[in-house]
């Protein structure tokens, strides 16, 4: 029954995902937001809802390894997993945002989660404030930039959702939330109920499968970009995603509910990984072919993130 609550919560969450993102582009062509603004702001909210969800879920059921877990898990995912299948297939070109705003960013939040979860072992009110407030201020520098180069973010807008009823988006936003809501009840009564089964703590459940399940859509969209051979993902995207998970989920998390460091592993070994892996990003995007990242280094971003998930196990 655990498997099946997990398999569950993970469809209606892709599933919702998508409602979610389409009903709030949809709500913001009806306020007259430029499809660059919608790309930037409406849809990386839309599309952190996934983890959003399941880590405040798990905070309020008292799970905070499952909160943590699934976020510090999803980054490493979104490098290790994502961005290694989908260079394997059809290579990233590297930009130069990457190396200049959005990988600096992405290392300045992750010292910092670091920094708040190890100096008192929780992640409180305040400090998910600053991290909310942190990634309004990513927003503003991100919107500036963007507007001088207006093609950013707005490849990922469909213009034609502005054509959709009040009605449909209405009915979109209703889905998508019951839908987001309740797979997040089931995938984490599923993860905990595994867990104890197996005996197996919460901790590794949320830094693989659960990880893995809230990185889906991200994993399918990547892979079906490059399977079309349409423009390449860009690294910057998914290094904006991982911004988007500590500064904004984690932040929102803990003002609602502060967020305990219940297991010893996941400052000692999991934010780490998390860390080292975004860390290797540089080298690899320079070294040995420049502002490229190729079906080799793909592969050797995916073995790494194997590597996580068989030592997670085996820890």
């Amino acid at each position: 029954m655990s498997i099946l609550f997990i398999v569950l919560g993970f469809i209606l969450l892709v599933v919702g995902g998508e409602f979610l993102v389409r009903s709030s582009v949809a709500i913001s062509f009806k306020l007259n937001l430029s499809r660059m603004v919608i790309g930037l702001t409406v849809v990386s909210f839309a599309t952190s809802a996934p983890e959003l969800l399941v880590s405040l879920q798990a905070a309020l059921e008292g799970f905070s390894d499952i909160s943590l877990g699934n976020i510090i898990g999803s980054n490493i995912a979104n490098i290790g997993l994502v961005m290694g299948i989908t260079a394997m297939i059809s290579p990233l070109l590297v930009d130069r945002d990457f190396y200049r705003f959005n990988w600096p960013i992405m290392m300045i939040f992750s010292f910092v989660l670091y920094f708040f979860l190890s100096s008192g072992l929780v992640l409180s009110r305040w400090e998910g404030l600053l991290l909310l407030g942190g990634i309004v201020l990513y927003l503003i520098l991100l919107i500036r930039r963007a507007r001088k180069k207006p093609e950013i973010g707005a490849d990922e807008v469909d213009p034609a959702l502005q054509a959709t009823s009040t009605f449909k988006t209405v009915l979109w936003l209703v889905i998508g939330g019951a839908a987001l809501w309740g797979g997040s009840e089931l995938l984490v009564t599923g993860a905990v109920d595994l867990a104890t089964t197996m005996g197996i703590s919460e901790r590794v459940i949320s830094v693989t499968m659960i990880a893995i399940g809230t990185s889906v859509p991200e994993l399918a969209a990547s892979v079906i970009a490059a399977l079309k051979q349409e423009k390449a993902i860009s690294m910057g995207n998914l290094i904006g995603s991982n911004i988007f998970n500590i500064a904004s989920v984690l932040g929102i998390t803990a003002i609602i509910q502060p967020i305990l460091v219940k297991s010893e592993a996941t400052l000692t070994s999991d934010i780490f990984w998390m860390m080292g892996i975004a860390f290797i990003l540089i080298p690899l995007a320079f070294l040995p072919r420049r502002f490229s990242l190729g079906r080799l280094k793909g592969l050797f971003l995916f073995a790494g993130y194997a590597i996580f998930i068989s030592l997670a196990f085996i820890g």
